[in-house]
């Protein structure tokens, strides 16, 4: 049996999103209004690039395919019941939704699960709208899975920001100028070359 090559995998979880009304940009947004408060030089275009980066993953691309199928699947009736109607109503103590989405955020650490449980109370963004069971779609999955998009994208920029802080802090002691300052958004780019060494680890 030939294997789905990855490429093949990740255009469809590009074009699943897409198909249910999920823009990266709308993700992004939320990356932006959770990481902010801790980065105010964040820029959109760092956030997109998490985003895209995430999405990359083997486990969240399962997951998103996983999900959205399955939502899609209690929309056109054809999965058998109880599930079905759990499905329909999103039941409070259907928690499996959750389970799934939660398992593929562990690999962006501390920071992923706390931010997740954070956006799966809050509702913020998109996950609000998806959240919302309005003219008979069913996102039951998809909501929770975009929080864990957004979740493990966030983490990923906090982890690549304290490998840019350090770096910066090494680079001025060899330098001898005993002044260290945190790195512009500008700086980041110019940057970047010497961080993928030191910070290859977190940031994919």
């Amino acid at each position: 049996m030939m294997r789905v090559h990855s490429r093949e995998v990740g255009n469809a979880v590009y074009r699943k999103l897409a198909e249910r009304g999920v823009e990266l940009e709308a993700i992004a947004d939320i990356v932006y209004d959770m990481q902010l408060p801790y980065h105010p030089n964040l820029k959109m275009e760092t956030c997109m690039e998490s985003v895209r980066a995430v999405l990359s993953k083997r486990e969240l691309q399962h997951a998103i395919l996983v999900g959205i199928e399955l939502d899609v699947l209690a929309e056109q009736n054809v999965i058998s019941e109880p599930l079905l109607s759990i499905l329909r109503d999103d039941e409070g103590l259907f928690g499996c939704d959750e389970t799934l989405a939660l398992g593929s955020v562990f690999g962006y650490g501390s920071i992923a699960v706390t931010t997740f449980g954070f956006l799966d109370k809050q509702k913020i963004g998109i996950i609000r709208k998806l959240d919302n069971k309005a003219f008979g779609k069913v996102n039951t999955f998809l909501d929770d899975l975009v929080a864990a998009i957004a979740s493990s994208a966030s983490s990923r920029i906090a982890h690549r920001q304290r490998d840019m802080d350090e770096k910066v802090m090494e680079l001025a002691l060899e330098a001898g100028s005993g002044e260290v300052h945190p790195p512009e958004e500008t700086e980041v780019v110019a940057l970047d070359p010497l961080l993928r060494e030191a910070g290859e680890n977190a940031a994919s």
